[in-house]
C-alpha cells in the first residue's frame, strides 16, 4: 500500500505548528497504524531528520495513551478501538490521512502528537478513589453487591481515561470521563463513604482545569474506544444534585438577623 500522511509537527508548546506531508510506500495492509509511524520515524532518523513524537505504551487497546486524531476522528474511523488497534487495511491504497493531536485547552501540546493529559489525573486525585482502612483483608463475600449494580459499575470502570471524549466534543468537555469514574464508585459499597464529596470535588476539579460543559451532541460516546454510554452523564448530574442538597460543602451560611430598634 501507499499512503500520504499529513502529520501535525510542533516543536513545543510555545511554538506554532503545521501539517507536514510524508509519503509511505510499500507498506503492508496488516501493519498497524503505530507500526507504520515507527517505520516512518526510522526512515526520518536515517535521513537525519527529527522523528515524529507520539504517545504509546501497551499497544493492546488497554492504556489509551495512543491519543491522536485521524481524519478528524479521535483514535481513527474504526468505532470502539484505540489508535494502536487501527490497521492499514482499514484504509485504501493511495489515501491521504490527516493525523493531529487532541485539541483542547486542558490538553496543551507538548510536541507533535503528544499532549499533556495530566488534567485527567488531577480530576481523579480530587475524588476518584475509595478509602480503605488498614487491617486484615475482608472476606470476598462479606459484602454482597447486586448483579445489576456490579454490571453497571463494570461498564463504567471500562473507561481508560484516554481523553477521546474531550477531543471529540466541540466544547472539549470531560463530562463522560468524570461520569464514568463517579458512576463506577457510587454503585459499589466501597465507594459510599466519599460518595457525596466525590461528585462535588471531581466536578469542581474538572471546571478548574478548563474543560467545557456537555451540550448533548453524543460525540463523546461515538469516539470512546470502550463505548462508554452517554447515559452516565445523566447519572453524574443526579449525583451532583443529590450532593448539593445534602452536603455541607455547598451550604451557605445563614443571613444575620437584623436587630430591631
Amino acid at each position: 500500500m501507499r499512503v500520504v500522511l499529513h502529520i501535525w509537527r510542533q516543536a513545543s508548546t510555545c511554538e506554532s505548528g503545521r501539517l507536514v506531508e510524508y509519503t509511505v510506500e510499500d507498506v503492508a495492509a496488516e501493519v498497524s497504524f503505530l507500526e507504520m509511524l515507527d517505520a516512518l520515524n526510522q526512515s526520518l532518523m536515517l535521513r537525519g531528520e527529527v522523528p515524529i513524537a507520539f504517545d504509546h505504551d501497551c499497544r493492546e487497546g488497554i492504556c489509551g495513551s495512543c491519543a491522536m486524531v485521524i481524519n478528524g476522528v479521535p483514535h481513527g474511523p474504526l468505532p470502539g478501538t484505540t489508535t494502536c488497534q487501527l490497521y492499514l487495511r482499514h484504509f485504501r491504497d493511495g489515501d491521504h490521512i490527516y493525523v493531529e493531536p487532541w485539541r483542547a485547552k486542558a490538553f496543551p501540546i507538548i510536541r507533535d502528537l503528544v499532549v499533556d493529559r495530566s488534567a485527567l489525573d488531577r480530576i481523579i486525585q480530587a475524588g476518584g478513589y475509595a478509602s480503605v482502612d488498614a487491617g486484615a483483608a475482608p472476606d470476598a463475600n462479606a459484602t454482597l453487591v447486586p448483579k445489576e449494580c456490579a454490571d453497571y459499575a463494570f461498564t463504567a470502570a471500562a473507561c481508560i481515561g484516554c481523553g477521546a471524549c474531550v477531543a471529540a466534543c466541540k466544547n472539549a468537555s470531560a463530562m463522560l470521563f468524570v461520569a464514568a469514574k463517579v458512576t463506577h464508585l457510587s454503585l459499589l459499597p466501597q465507594g459510599q463513604p466519599e460518595r457525596t464529596h466525590r461528585a462535588i470535588a471531581m466536578v469542581e476539579a474538572m471546571d478548574r482545569e478548563g474543560f467545557g460543559n456537555c451540550s448533548n451532541h453524543y460525540e463523546c460516546e461515538a469516539a470512546c474506544p470502550k463505548q462508554i454510554p452517554v447515559r452516565f452523564i445523566a447519572r453524574l448530574n443526579r449525583e451532583l444534585l443529590h450532593a448539593a442538597l445534602t452536603s455541607h460543602e455547598f451550604a451557605q451560611p445563614p443571613e444575620p438577623l437584623e436587630h430591631e430598634e
